[in-house]
């Protein structure tokens, strides 16, 4: 049976308490020394202790916050937001209607730079593409997205969220994201990324069809 959902809005969220809003500060200072210090320096050449040093915390207390260099750069906090708002969709809703509006949300969040300035975000995208060990992480951590997401679908769809079709599906959303983004960054980044994760949703949706022309 289907989940019930309700919706929710933003405002009816409760606010994260003092040691939650430390935690993020750190975070929050942790990342963004690091993009700093990868515009500066480069990629390789950013060390944790030289993130540590810029952050104004210890290179444990880095570690701690993010197991790997990797993790500062692909790990957010949207993945608990994602199943909220999927949850949050009404009951009837098509599925893929459903991830639309929260795909759409998660980017429309991140340009806004709830997650990081613009050009923070444009940078994390750049390396994802560009360097592999970066691409390596972002599929891991992607990956687990997708398992959050199967337990909704399933709910959603009266599945269980370890069937072979629940996966597939759920696997392509994911697959469809990554490459959206990648897309974007291959192509200098023009336009808005939103309207690059549509064109990727259109395909899941409506199938690949032929055409005389490649898309820009």
């Amino acid at each position: 049976m289907a989940a019930t959902a309700h919706r929710s809005s933003p405002a009816a969220e409760p606010r994260p308490g003092l040691r939650e809003r430390k935690k993020i500060k750190t975070r929050t200072a942790i990342r963004t020394a690091t993009y700093r210090l990868v515009e500066e320096h480069g990629y390789d050449a950013t060390t944790i202790e030289l993130i540590a040093d810029a952050a104004e915390v210890s290179p444990s207390t880095v570690f701690r916050y993010f197991p790997t260099k990797e993790d500062i750069v692909v790990t957010d906090e949207y993945d608990p937001v994602l199943e909220q708002e999927l949850r949050a969709r009404p009951e009837g809703e098509p599925l893929v209607e459903s991830l639309r509006h929260v795909v759409h949300r998660a980017v429309e969040r991140s340009a806004s730079g709830e997650y990081g300035t613009p050009a923070e975000m444009r940078l994390r995208s750049r390396l994802i593409a560009e360097v592999p060990a970066v691409r390596a992480r972002s599929m891991e951590s992607m990956a687990a997205t997708g398992l959050t997401m199967c337990e909704v679908v399933a709910d959603r769809t009266g599945r269980d969220p370890g069937d072979l079709e629940v996966r597939v599906y759920c696997m392509s959303v994911v697959a469809a994201l990554m490459e959206a983004s990648r897309y974007w960054t291959e192509h200098g980044q023009r336009g808005h990324m939103g309207d690059y994760v549509q064109r990727a949703l259109d395909v899941l949706e409506h199938g690949l069809e032929p055409r005389n022309s490649k898309a820009p």
